[in-house]
């Protein structure tokens, strides 16, 4: 009869959720008309002209090759730009008939600005004759068009300041259009299917985001970015932590001689408003550069439910109901300030912090029936969370140049980092029915403290350069937990002693590696090799345990590049390491819901990961990008969840699980017409995942993968239009499935004032205001569904003000510590 229930229930589900989808589907149908009668209608011809010459020296009278030829239109905007050949000729073809200026740049030579105007379709303007000066080139300012990706020997970056989009939208909306990086339904970041990777800011570890980098990268502008770099197959300077690979993300230093900046602020329907100030400052030998940001969410309700039908030990069935409403903000800053001693001698000091607070408050109706079909247990929950971040971090970085060759360098560094996470919550229960667990509270303090010290050597030869250095990593992971039960004889709160510990973490990383690259015409090559020692010292004061292990890891790598006139092809190999952070070693038990527990497992071991790339690349026109991976490890971390006589619900993490990964990534950027450019990134996987936990052997495997696409439309007038449609799948977990994310957006553009002031507005998914998303959980001793809904629709608004102005460059390290040791992503 219990079974006949759930199948009824479950059918009526699927109904709802069918005719739902269907809806849906055909609303997304219509989108897509819409998108590509969008992109017929932008692809219509328009009148074009060519325009040819040739320049020379006016005093040898000889053809001048490489020079710089540059089409502006009538706002001063870059629209095609070319080399002369060696006889100094030059064409420009397929140009949109308009009023134009064509800038003849030269180094040593005056600049000569020639006005187009409407004419036929082909102008000759033959001869252009340039004149020697002794003055460097001021009279004209270069800006060609800039390839959004770029393929290197070990990694391929991508330029977000390239992208008109990036003035409308936010950092974590740009991670979607970078090549084998994904973000999911609850905002997760993967880089190729996995959540198992290291994040960087410029090449160091922040403190920003050593907790959840999508809270900073959903606060913080696009525009605070220069490029994001993915790095599938780290040399050996890298720290051996991140089984996928590394993403960097570059911020802007335009630090020049004077001062720039840029105002971002923007308004949310979801997260609130927010604002952000970005700045250069150079006067002499010293130079700051960084940004600061302040970002408020916005109160918001939505509704869960979960439901666990236990076959084993005991039958149930539990059906829980409820509400959640959040609100918080965040204040994020970084700075870098430079000193030039001389021309050989460079010190600079970072700065960085975050801070973040999070107010949730819930209700929740749980109902239990036992195998009879009776109600079993029934209550109300009211619970009030309030969780506080703070990370911060500074270092000091010394570099030493040598007068023979400017890129042999000597660098140390010291790099301090501090993250603290403190989560007080309290429980109320009403309306019980056999259910006698009192009210509570909890309190748990925990997080990282960390010194860095590093040594970085680089030596250039011809062809050949050779990178050497030594690292040591004093970290100090820690949880303070206390867990307070209401006693209702003496009207007060009593600490339980078995909920109650004082832990402490401490792991030490010593490493030395040695790099060598070969870069000859049409190859480069790269490999390394990395050693790293670990100590582990952890334990629980309150109880008087203890536990100390240590290991060693040898991490090799391998890159090799053929580039051919207009591609390359590329081929990896690298071991990786995941070493567990302190939300997956902390043993506080999270009590917000007392029948689905979360707690950590401080016994993990490190694990190692094996992995295998091979890339193409072509850029003659737009770029694609093509690559196919093989990835395999085993005892990985995987998320394991049981449920014992009582029908409690316990998740933590174990090694258990052997987890192999084929997978294919294709990524275009392709301007269609002159004015219309679309952007794709896809990746298929195939994933086998099995383990054995508690006596219990598991397997799972099938596909996964993502299709993140865009496309930009320039009219004439200056407004740019954008639409986005991406689908993220399920992915493969050790005992089930997790969440599908389907979304559309689209966006409005327009600069102002010589391209100072931008205004943008965009609305993501406008047909639903809530989209309900499920996980669920498959044994041969229980099943669980967990549904919640998240905000789907959202509006957003944005300015963005640049101002000052820059002249020289400043000098920047050319190394640094970039602490990428361990397990980095999202923490669930």
């Amino acid at each position: 009869m219990l079974n006949r229930k759930i199948d009824v229930f479950l059918l009526l589900t699927c109904f709802k959720n069918q005719r739902f989808k269907l809806t849906c589907m055909l609303k997304h149908l219509l989108l897509m008309g819409c998108f590509f009668y969008f992109i017929n209608f932008a692809s219509a011809q328009t009148k074009t002209i060519s325009i040819t010459g040739t320049v020379t020296d006016s005093v040898k009278q000889t053809p001048l090759g490489y020079v710089t030829i540059l089409l502006k239109d009538a706002s001063g905007k870059a629209v095609k730009s070319t080399l002369t050949k060696d006889d100094g000729s030059f064409q420009l073809s397929n140009v949109i008939s308009a009023v134009y200026q064509l800038n003849v740049a030269y180094v040593g030579f005056v600049a000569k600005i020639i006005p187009i105007k409407e004419a036929s379709a082909k102008i000759d303007l033959g001869k252009i004759k340039l004149s020697p000066s002794n003055n460097q080139l001021k009279e004209v300012s270069i800006v060609a068009a800039k390839p959004i990706l770029k393929q290197e020997v070990d990694r391929i970056a991508y330029d977000v300041q390239a992208d008109p989009e990036s003035k409308s939208l936010t950092a974590l909306d740009m991670m979607r259009k970078v090549p084998m990086l994904s973000v999911d339904a609850t905002d997760n970041i993967k880089l190729k299917g996995s959540g198992n990777y290291k994040i960087l800011i410029n090449g160091k570890e922040s403190a920003m985001i050593a907790r959840n980098p999508s809270d900073v990268l959903k606060a913080m502008p696009a525009t605070n970015i220069e490029k994001i770099e993915v790095i599938t197959t780290p040399p050996a300077k890298y720290d051996a932590e991140g089984l996928a690979g590394i993403i960097n993300i570059i911020t802007k230093k335009n630090a020049d001689q004077g001062y720039n900046g840029s105002i971002n602020t923007r308004y949310n329907s979801v997260y609130g408003p927010g604002l952000n100030l970005n700045g250069t400052i150079k006067q002499g030998k010293i130079g700051l550069t960084g940004y600061v940001g302040y970002n408020k969410r916005n109160r918001t309700s939505t509704g869960y439910s979960n439901i666990s039908n236990t076959f084993s030990p005991v039958k149930s069935f539990l059906n829980q109901d409820g509400q959640r409403t959040q609100s918080g903000n965040n204040i994020y800053a970084n700075a870098e300030l430079s000193y030039e001693i001389d021309t050989l001698n460079l010190l600079t000091g970072t700065f960085e912090s975050y801070q973040g607070n999070n107010n949730q408050n819930s209700t929740l109706l749980s109902n239990q029936l036992n195998g009879n079909e009776e109600l079993a247990q029934s209550y109300n929950l009211f619970t009030n969370n309030n969780s506080k971040y703070l990370g911060t971090g500074f270092g000091l970085n010394y570099q030493l140049g040598f007068k023979n060759k400017k890129e042999q360098l000597l660098t140390t560094s010291y790099k301090f980092n501090s993250s603290n996470n403190k989560l007080d919550a309290d429980a109320v229960i009403e309306q019980r029915f056999k259910y006698d667990q009192p009210n509570y509270n909890q309190y748990n303090t925990s997080g990282t403290k960390e010194h860095t010290f590093q040594l970085d050597y680089v030596h250039p030869l011809k062809k050949l350069n050779i990178e050497a250095g030594g690292k040591a990593i004093l970290r100090n992971n820690f949880s303070d937990f206390t867990n307070d039960n209401f006693d209702v004889t003496t009207n007060q709160y009593i600490n339980d002693p078995t909920q109650t510990n004082n832990f402490n973490y401490i792991q030490n990383v010593y490493g030395a590696y040695n790099t060598y690259q070969l870069k000859l015409t049409k190859w480069v090559f790269k490999g390394g090799l990395r050693v790293e020692h670990t100590t582990i010292d952890a334990d629980f004061s309150s109880v008087g345990s203890a536990v100390n292990s240590n290991y060693n890891n040898v991490i090799p790598s391998l890159s090799l590049q053929r580039t051919f006139k207009t591609s390359s092809l590329n081929l990896g190999f690298t071991d990786r390491i995941q070493r567990p952070g302190i939300w997956q070693l902390n043993p506080f038990v999270n009590r917000t819901n007392p029948r689905f527990l979360n707690y950590g497992n401080p016994d993990l071991k490190p694990v190692v990961n094996h992995s295998v790339e091979l890339n193409y690349s072509n850029f003659k026109k737009g770029s694609i990008n093509a690559s196919l991976n093989y990835a395999f490890a085993g005892n990985t971390i995987q998320n394991v969840t049981t449920i014992g006589a009582d029908t409690i619900s316990r998740t933590t993490y174990q090694n258990v699980g052997v987890n192999k990964r084929l997978g294919a990534d294709l990524s275009v950027n392709y301007p269609l017409t002159k004015k219309l450019n679309i952007n794709i990134n896809s990746e298929l996987l195939y994933v086998w995942l099995n383990g054995t936990s508690n006596g219990i052997f598991y397997s799972n495997k099938g596909f996964q993968g993502h299709v993140f696409s865009d496309a930009t439309y320039k009219f004439d007038s200056g407004y740019r239009l954008g639409l986005n449609i991406n689908y993220d799948s399920r992915y493969v977990l050790l005992q089930g499935r997790d969440n599908y994310y389907f979304g559309t957006s689209g966006s409005i553009s327009k600069d102002f004032f010589k391209s100072k002031l931008n205004v943008s507005a965009s609305v993501s998914n406008p047909f639903s205001r809530y989209r309900t998303l499920n996980e669920y959980t498959r044994t041969a001793n229980f099943e669980q569904i967990n549904n919640y809904q998240i905000n789907y629709r959202n509006v957003n608004v944005s300015l963005n003000y640049k101002f000052g102005k820059l002249n020289s460059s400043i000098k920047k390290n050319q190394r640094g510590i970039s602490n990428d040791d361990v397990s980095g992503g999202q923490s669930h």
